[in-house]
């Protein structure tokens, strides 16, 4: 909707209050055509029915308005002696009409000084209940949102199964753009599955403002552009989301607007220098890991390597014992002499489940094995004299990658060797011309709402000939750390300033083999309430807040003991 008809509809709604209500706001003592006036008819209202005048903010706070309205229907039969649960569930089932009937057909009177407390245990626990989800919808919306790492795009910097909290007020909240939506949850609703928002009417795009920007080396969530995607892991027809609804993904920004950026062997280069990472930063990179007697899969875990295939031989088995290991395995393969190759995860076959099968498997440590390793990883491996030599793997400069942007074959780019690319800036004018178009393409048509056509040599931008290019929001480039293993900027492009949402500042909960089974998670307590940004290492606040916690509870059992004595 454009601000037109944004303006069309809000007077639409004023003159349905207006007619709803006019004679409700008389015998409440007000005048009639207070309740025409927007903005001020709420005030009014507020007034009315006895609840803070701050409570009209709430109204225009988009998600919030939804709850509030219901609690403002109710409220308004109320103060008019409508008590009963029947006309509750009307007014909120008849979407607030229910009080035209009342405005026309009944001889209600106002009840100036009614009692604001509810008069059951029910409706005491509906109050609070509608407070907690007003509360827990304005924080999660405006302030702080918790998010889990889901994957391993960012690992060995954040892990899978950290659960974090995500500060919205850092860059500014991005108000919602989808205006009916359920509260509290995403773009889904859970158990039934089903899409928790309607795509129209649409907000445009605003932020609050924030107190930073983002900046090259910040972690960064979201919204994942790209994103078509109704539920994961299944194959349907691709869908239009609203910005607000599309999934939240988390990266590392590189590139910040008005850079030049480029990847060489893998690493980032701002403006001809290497990118200088965070020392808390710990990324990955793709090494092929030799030696003669086989390399160990214990070895590999004892340095922490959690990607990683391990693989076993076995001799045939029967049902019962492919259905005791069923839970373990990720594949198998038959050996032309009948044999069973077994493969699992890193943590492989425990030796209780290996017993109870009764099976004797071998596991193969083959020669050489591909693996994501930090620095530490390989300095560590390096000083094992079992293990021969640690080779990076870097694919080669103009060698065209699969599924890279600008997903053009003008562009001979991989995951280790990108670019150069422009990363736009708000009000920059560049040329643009056929070579260029495949990289500003998306930018130009989907994310700024442009008509693109193309006859010969010549680019028509909404019906007229265009030679250059005015962009309208500013652009980021995010990288994941784990850099050979990271769906990211490479793939789907540049990141626009209205699709960010915040920026992890704390995790409160880690659970390693957090995708391996509920029974084989283990905490990590050396991640618990440790702080996502900084310098140095990461420390454990998690002692001194146990501290305080026993400390509150021996501050408030002497204060309930004192107050009884008094």
């Amino acid at each position: 909707m454009d601000t037109t008809q944004w303006i069309i509809f809000i007077l639409i709604v004023q003159v349905i209050h207006f007619l709803g209500t006019w004679k409700l706001y008389v015998k409440a003592g007000r005048k009639a055509w207070e309740a025409a006036i927007p903005v001020y008819n709420a005030i009014v209202l507020m007034q009315i029915i006895n609840r803070p005048k701050w409570w009209t903010i709430l109204l225009f706070i988009p998600i919030i308005n939804l709850l509030m309205f219901p609690v403002i229907w109710i409220e308004t039969i109320r103060s008019f002696g409508r008590n009963s649960l029947i006309e509750s569930w009307l007014v909120v089932l008849t979407l607030g009409f229910y009080i035209y009937y009342v405005n026309y057909m009944l001889d209600v009177k106002y009840i100036e000084d009614r009692s604001l407390q509810p008069t059951t245990a029910l409706g005491e626990w509906v109050s609070s209940i509608v407070f907690a989800i007003v509360a827990a919808t304005l924080v999660h919306t405006y302030f702080i949102q918790p998010y889990v790492i889901p994957t391993g795009s960012l690992e060995r910097t954040l892990r899978v199964g950290d659960f974090l909290f995500v500060s919205k007020f850092h860059y500014g909240a991005r108000t919602p753009m989808t205006t009916v939506a359920a509260p509290m949850v995403h773009d889904t609703l859970p158990v039934v599955g089903t899409r928790s928002y309607l795509n129209k009417p649409q907000l445009p795009y605003f932020r609050l403002p924030g107190f930073t920007k983002v900046k090259k080396n910040n972690i960064v969530v979201f919204s994942w552009p790209a994103d078509t995607v109704r539920v994961f892991f299944k194959r349907e027809k691709g869908v239009k989301k609203p910005i607000d609804k599309k999934s939240n993904y988390v990266k590392r920004c590189v590139g910040t607007p008005g850079d030049s950026l480029e990847i060489i062997d893998g690493y980032v280069f701002i403006n001809g220098k290497q990118l200088k990472l965070s020392d808390r930063a710990k990324p990955q990179y793709d090494y092929m890991v030799y030696s003669k007697k086989g390399v160990s899969s214990r070895l590999l875990k004892d340095i922490g390597v959690v990607d990683l295939t391990r693989k076993y031989l076995s001799n045939p088995i029967n049902q019962e014992q492919a259905q005791i290991l069923q839970e373990y395995l990720l594949g198998y393969n038959q050996t032309e002499d009948g044999k069973l190759e077994l493969y699992t995860k890193h943590l492989g076959i425990p030796t209780k489940v290996i017993q109870k099968a009764r099976l004797s498997l071998k596991e193969i440590t083959e020669r050489q094995r591909l693996v994501a390793l930090t620095d530490e990883m390989v300095s560590k491996l390096k000083a094992d004299t079992s293990i021969d030599s640690v080779v990076r793997q870097v694919e080669p400069k103009n060698s065209r990658g699969a599924n890279i942007f600008p997903q053009n074959p003008n562009y001979a780019w991989n995951n280790d060797n990108f670019g150069p690319i422009y990363l736009p800036k708000k009000g920059v004018t560049v040329p643009l011309d056929l070579n260029i178009l495949p990289v500003y393409k998306k930018i130009i048509k989907d994310y700024e709402g442009n008509k693109i056509s193309v006859s010969g040599n010549q680019i028509s931008l909404n019906g007229e000939v265009a030679t250059t290019y005015t962009f309208k929001q500013d652009y980021y480039w995010m990288m994941g750390d784990n850099r050979d293993h990271s769906e990211d900027s490479r793939t789907w492009g540049y990141v626009p300033e209205n699709h960010i949402v915040g920026t992890p500042i704390f995790i409160w909960m880690s659970f390693d083999n957090f995708t391996d089974g509920f029974k084989n998670w283990k905490i990590r307590w050396d991640r618990v309430f440790t702080t996502v940004n900084g310098d140095g290492e990461p420390r454990s606040y998690f002692k001194f807040f146990l501290i305080a916690l026993v400390g509150w509870f021996v501050f408030d059992f002497f204060r309930k003991k004192r107050k009884n004595k008094a």
